[in-house]
């Protein structure tokens, strides 16, 4: 009883499986060089490959962009990858459990940067961050990561997160601290936030909107600051004493003028856009849509196996289409000590994961009870693929 419930406060934490990895990773994925189509691309919009980038995600639309610094010294939009999978329902992360991926602005540093992930590569979001403190959110080991698979996490393709990570390498070698990600619901667009405006998110979704505006009209990362238990953009306090504290009153502040200017104008405008949709009585979207997260249709019927599906259907065709070879005679046999790192590399290698010399014997149970799993005829097709997830993440704890 108590091993399950450890299981399942590691299969509640988010991606925290991202942490551990079986045997030395001796390929060097972090090191890949950026791609020849991205620098092209970085040539002719006037970028250098050291620049600072920043990433903006969408989870209505299942797209992370990455926006980089130009010559000019504004950012402008680099690449746009099709997001593979994200877990959850519109709205931010509340509580650990919830498969909510974040929503809001998160700084990553070096030191989230993980090249040993077990999702090939990965960054920490560093949630939660100050705001999400202040409203007492718990979770830990929220990734974007590769391996396209989710719980909490924005999952890309292998592919797409080495393109990501050798961005953010060569940013930090050219001298960038941090870079910049907003996690928004859903683009920032009049309309969207028109359909979504029955939603008990809609205030904190305003905030976003507000800091995205930020972004927009400046075309320079926004400073970000809480306050008052809110995200301010911008500001400047009047009392440079009086700093900014997530838990207290907002001291008084001020933006500088032109970006005062252009932010106004903005919502001005916006707000005239969404007055006439409103008398247009455009639809209300759902609160709710019961779905766990999406996925780009950039991947409609050909979403890539993560490791782990790719290694059950390669067992799957295993047991249908190749005989059982026959049992080894006892002089084949290993030696006693190799029998104990047997049930190791089964279990491992049936979880999708990579094996370390020196696991126990009992790992050997954990295959049989993964086997029992996949032939066991489950009541619902969510009870069948939460089983066999939990049984992944007990490899990790007794290992």
């Amino acid at each position: 009883m108590a091993a399950a419930t450890a299981v399942c406060a590691l299969a509640l934490a988010g991606c925290s499986a991202e942490n551990f990895t079986f045997g030395p990773d001796g390929n060097k994925k972090h090191l890949r060089p950026v791609s020849s189509q991205t620098m092209a691309l970085m040539r002719e919009k006037g970028m250098s490959k050291e620049s600072p980038i920043l990433l903006r995600i969408y989870k209505e639309e299942s797209e992370l962009e990455i926006w980089k610094k130009t010559t000019a010294g504004n950012y402008e939009l680099l690449r746009k990858f099709p997001i593979c999978k994200w877990s959850g329902e519109l709205g931010p992360k509340v509580k650990q459990g919830d498969r909510q991926a974040p929503e809001g602005f998160y700084s990553i540093r070096p030191e989230l940067m993980n090249p040993h992930s077990s999702y090939h590569l990965a960054f920490n979001l560093g949630f939660p961050n100050e705001f999400d403190r202040a409203h007492g959110r718990t979770g830990a080991h929220l990734m974007v990561h590769g391996d396209c698979s989710s719980s909490g996490c924005y999952a890309m393709t292998d592919e797409q997160i080495s393109e990501i990570f050798a961005l953010a390498r060569e940013a930090f070698d050219g001298g960038q601290l941090a870079f910049q990600v907003q996690a928004f619901p859903f683009r920032m667009t009049s309309a969207n936030m028109t359909r979504h405006r029955n939603n008990p998110n809609i205030p904190f979704w305003r905030t976003l909107k507000e800091g995205s505006d930020h972004f927009e009209v400046t075309r320079q990362e926004p400073k970000i600051d809480v306050c008052a238990k809110r995200y301010i953009f911008n500001a400047v306090p009047n009392d440079p004493m009086k700093p900014f504290d997530a838990a207290r009153p907002c001291p008084a502040y001020h933006l500088q003028p032109e970006i005062a200017q252009l932010i106004q104008k903005r919502q001005n405008s916006e707000g005239n856009d969404i007055t006439s949709l409103l008398t247009r009585n455009m639809p209300a979207a759902p609160v709710r849509t019961n779905n766990d997260g999406g996925s780009n249709p950039a991947f409609a019927g050909r979403v890539p196996l993560s490791s782990v599906q790719a290694q059950q259907q390669a067992e799957a065709d295993d047991e249908d289409e190749t005989p059982r070879p026959a049992a080894k005679k006892q002089s084949e046999k290993q030696p006693a000590a190799g029998e104990k790192e047997v049930g190791g590399a089964i279990a491992a290698a049936s979880a999708g994961l990579k094996y370390v010399p020196g696991a126990t014997a009992a790992a050997a149970e954990f295959s049989q009870f993964l086997h029992a799993l996949k032939r066991a005829k489950p009541r619902n097709k969510k009870s069948a693929g939460i089983l066999p997830a939990l049984f992944r993440f007990s490899l990790l704890v007794f290992f």
